[in-house]
């Protein structure tokens, strides 16, 4: 076990190796500095040539936004209509039929919004063709579409007083060929050399030691796996996900696709500060997002480690923990490091089974999807960390007595109005969406929008609500991980988090993106010794507090309901 404790200690420390370097690289990058991924220039200038695009155009806030949404728009339907013809269409090796209309489109909206929610199962949903040319280039431009608008974050806050918040088209180029691209092949390579699949071929034929005939799926794998860890997307080319042998054949590529699914959210955090020029502000940030990463790891392996006591009532000694649902190449404890940071950072890649954790290691599960700010996806976690920001500068405002200011700029009441919004939707989306989940499964039985009466859930008791509230918040937080028990290829869930993925991306992107344009807009105000500080230890207390108490407030009666009271039946 202590072996185990060190394995993941020690990838933490290489993801921090690796992310603060390369949180300084991003910032010049974007800052338009020199650096060796410039030899990139004449393919960049191609691609700006050929789409008719002036990278050297400014654009203000809602221009970004226009940009953002019609290509991603146009993305959804090209992307819809593909799924449900791929049977059509070459590269299918082993004849995977299309996609129903609604899974078609759930499955595209997913993917589009970052999320990667699979309603079917990788290798037998989907071809090849629809792998790469859909889901593993929507992985790209989708985790590309967090960045940009992050950098165009960060340009607001660069200047005094701006309207220029710099080019969408150049940020998203510059995030594929600067930052995913160059990142992917290295990951990719490792990863093919170590026993992941890059090949075209369709499944092989093995005999197994019983002497049965066994079909093995492959395909090109190692690719796919590396931008689903990079861009924090999470989807898997195998049903199984990481925890497919194929997937993640080792504890060596289980320690890679743990640093790499981590490393662009924490450097983005790191870019920042030094983009606008406030080091301490961003490892204020930091320090925050980790404790509140930390509060959630260790409790986790805490519930991981101990055992099962329904096993231990039995008189068997657990002692490697809490073993079902995890793969023994990785172990409880590997396997609740991964459970945390997929979570924490919005990839939702699994290498173990959810829904076969602790109830407490659930309840963990669902408060980092919740709270979505503790590193968060690829740029949108620190956007989501900036709505909890503008709060808590607001009520320390009102505390002392001020007029509130971030960075020099008045917050008024149009900024406070479109955080609480931002702060409220989730818990909107989550709670009705699980509570229209509830009625209708206790209303009309498992067959409810289904054309073939198969089960929703098998564990219809606080387990199955659980299953059913991790559905709805995975949706929301743009994670796609999911407690497998429930039964989600079905009309009901796929329009249900279709419409829940859709707000829950783009609301938390448009909300705060809004903020830094008006804010950047107004009359700077220099510091002075009645300016609140926001890069100290107290201000940093404050707002993990606001974080807190915000979440607890909107989820702990759905909490009750769910894994704790799983955890006090158990215990009895």
């Amino acid at each position: 076990m202590q072996t185990e404790l060190l394995g993941i200690i020690a990838t933490f420390a290489l993801t921090l190796v690796i992310a603060i370097p390369l949180g300084n690289y991003l910032a010049k990058v974007f800052a338009g500095k020199r650096v060796w991924t410039n030899i990139f220039s004449p393919l960049e200038n191609l691609i700006y040539k050929i789409a008719g695009v002036n990278p050297n155009e400014q654009m203000d806030w809602k221009q970004h936004l226009k940009a953002m949404l019609t290509i991603n728009t146009l993305w959804l339907i090209y992307g819809f209509f593909v799924l449900m013809y791929q049977d059509r269409l070459p590269l299918n090796p082993d004849g995977n039929a299309g996609m129903s209309p609604h899974l078609a489109l759930n499955t595209i909206i997913s993917f589009v919004v970052n999320c990667n929610l699979q309603h079917y199962s990788g290798e037998s949903g989907v071809s090849y063709l629809t792998q790469q040319f859909i889901v593993m280039f929507l992985q790209f431009v989708s985790a590309a579409t967090g960045i940009a608008i992050a950098i165009s974050f960060f340009k607001a806050f660069k200047e005094k007083t701006t309207n220029k918040l710099g080019n969408f088209w150049q940020h998203f180029t510059l995030a594929i060929t600067r930052v995913l691209l160059p990142l992917s092949i290295v990951i990719a390579l490792v990863l093919a050399f170590n026993g992941v699949p890059a090949s075209y071929e369709g499944k092989d034929q093995l005999t197994s030691l019983q002497g049965d005939s066994i079909s093995v799926s492959r395909g090109p794998a190692a690719a796919m796996v590396a931008i689903k860890h990079l861009g924090t997307n999470g989807g898997g080319w195998f049903g199984a996900n990481s925890a497919h042998p194929l997937e993640n054949p080792s504890y060596f590529t289980n320690m890679v696709e743990a640093i790499s699914q981590m490393i662009i959210p924490i450097a983005m955090v790191i870019a920042f500060g030094i983009f606008i020029g406030r080091r301490k502000l961003a490892w204020t940030i930091f320090g925050v997002m980790t404790i509140g990463f930390l509060l959630l790891l260790v409790p986790t392996l805490q519930s991981e480690l101990g055992g099962n006591p329904k096993i231990a009532q039995l008189g068997i000694t657990q002692v490697s923990g809490a073993m079902e649902g995890k793969e023994v190449r990785f172990g409880p404890t590997a396997t609740a490091y991964w459970s945390t940071i997929t979570t924490v950072v919005s990839t939702g890649s699994v290498n173990g089974m959810h829904d076969s954790t602790m109830p407490l290691t659930g309840l963990y599960q669902l408060l980092a999807m919740m709270i979505n700010a503790f590193y968060g996806g690829c740029g949108v976690g620190l956007l989501n960390y900036f709505v909890y920001l503008i709060i808590a500068v607001f009520i320390a405002g009102l505390m002392v007595g001020r007029t509130p200011e971030f960075l020099g700029h008045k917050l008024e009441a149009r900024e406070v109005k479109i955080a609480a919004l931002v702060t409220l939707i989730s818990p909107f989306l989550i709670m009705c969406g699980t509570a229209l989940a509830s009625y209708t499964f206790t209303q009309h039985g498992n067959a409810a929008w289904d054309t073939t009466p198969s089960a929703w859930l098998n564990n219809p008791n606080f387990h199955g609500f659980s299953e059913m509230l991790y559905e709805v918040t995975s949706s929301n937080a743009n994670n796609g991980s999911g407690f497998e028990g429930l039964g989600d290829n079905n009309m009901f869930w796929n329009i249900l988090t279709a419409i829940i993925l859709l707000f829950g991306r783009f609301i938390p992107i448009i909300g705060p993106l809004a903020i830094a344009g008006l804010l950047a807009k107004k009359k700077y105000i220099p510091e002075s010794a009645g300016t609140l500080k926001i890069d100290t230890k107290t201000f940093a207390l404050m707002t993990f507090a606001i974080i807190l108490v915000l979440n607890a407030l909107s989820y702990f009666p759905a909490l009750a309901l769910g894994p704790i009271a799983e955890y006090f039946t158990m215990i009895k």
